[in-house]
């Protein structure tokens, strides 16, 4: 051991290893000896691969480790391994069926809007995150917005949240910053309005439609279509509502503010690249009163009888899309519902389903300017 520089014990291990041998036929190979003391033996292996063969063959044709466990417990063998075991002989003989799941890209972002994902137009996405709690104060909830292409947020802390001051926040953003193709909300009554009466048009909606944006509502309880909104107001709370304590709403709206600069300096090259807004008009003036123009979309998937649900009335799609996503235009210039089918699989197929006549009756609008 001194010679070779190594431990006692080393040379007692390879002396007591190679013991009565010629040293020429002496295995000093460092690898670990023999087997594992709990290893399935060779006749169970072969066993366990004969049945497995054999099961595969049957009429039900279920040949997995929990269909061998049966057959050998049928069979009253002496000793029958577990589920696990069964699976480990299985795969150190390469003798598994892997089901791989199949990965289908993502579609585009703005998939079910032609023009959106063809990078040709621009997207406002807004939401609300209710019932935020400043110590000794009240409860309040913020109007959040980013842009799909560009990523340009905003916040705004609201006391209370109404639909005047959704509208003004949006009113103030695209005089700053320009108007966009589409404006995409969820089915908030802030809004879409009131829910509860057939062929209503809100505030916020009326405003769209006035100054040329398309409105977008987003099919209820469906994930991936509010992904780029709920990101941001994620982030948003994780990185300003839960670092700071918060003495007042004024407090709250400075630091806001701060945060959004900061956000939209760093994501400043990807406006760059993003569609461009449409000026806003200077002589633009709100009359909630006057007679709807333009368009509104509503995501929706059809029922068992292949139809779907919007403006507090159910129209007929198609007998064909059951519980499908569809993309339902609603044109008030032309009086008209257009029906397209919406696939995320391929995403590039929106075919017409159907056309139906749609004329509303002109309301004045309940509520004050």
């Amino acid at each position: 051991a001194r010679r070779f520089r190594v431990s006692v014990s080393t040379v007692a291990f390879w002396v007591e290893r190679v013991h009565g041998m010629r040293l020429e036929r002496a295995d000093f190979d460092d690898g670990k000896p023999g087997s594992a003391w709990n290893r399935a033996s060779a006749t169970l292996e072969s066993r366990i691969l004969a049945l497995r063969a054999q099961l595969r063959n049957s009429v039900l044709g279920e040949c997995g480790a929990p269909a061998i466990r049966a057959s050998l417990e049928a069979c009253h063998a002496k000793l029958v391994p577990s589920v696990a075991t069964i699976n480990r002989v299985l795969a150190r003989h390469g003798a598994q069926d892997h089901a791989h799941r199949v990965r289908r890209p993502p579609p585009p972002k703005g998939w079910y809007l032609p023009a959106l994902a063809a990078g040709q137009a621009e997207l406002d996405c807004f939401d609300l995150i209710e019932d935020l709690k400043i110590a000794d104060g009240p409860l309040i909830s913020v109007l959040t917005g980013t842009s799909l292409h560009g990523g340009l947020v905003d916040a705004w802390p609201l006391h209370p949240a109404s639909a005047k001051a959704v509208l003004q926040c949006l009113v103030e953003r695209w005089r700053s910053e320009g108007l966009p193709d589409y404006a995409q909300f969820d089915n908030d009554t802030l809004f879409q309005g009131a829910h509860q009466f057939a062929d209503t048009v809100g505030r916020v909606s009326r405003v769209c439609l006035a100054l040329g944006v398309v409105v977008v509502f987003a099919p209820p309880r469906e994930p991936g279509f509010q992904n780029a909104i709920e990101g941001f107001n994620g982030l948003w709370q994780a990185k300003l509502w839960q670092r700071h304590r918060f003495r007042d709403l004024a407090q709250l709206r400075q630091l806001s503010a701060r945060y959004i600069r900061a956000h939209r300096a760093r994501s400043a090259a990807r406006r760059e690249q993003a569609p461009q807004r449409r000026p806003f008009p200077n002589s633009f003036k709100l009359d909630l009163n006057a007679p709807l123009k333009g368009t509104i979309i509503y995501l929706r998937r059809t029922d068992e009888a292949g139809r779907v649900h919007l403006l507090g009335k159910s129209f007929p799609a198609s007998n064909r899309w059951l519980h499908r996503l569809v993309r339902c235009e609603v044109d008030f210039t032309a009086d008209q519902i257009g029906f397209y089918a919406l696939r995320r699989r391929h995403p590039q197929e929106q075919s017409l389903l159907r056309t139906t006549k749609y004329h509303r009756v002109y309301r004045r609008f309940q509520g004050h300017s």
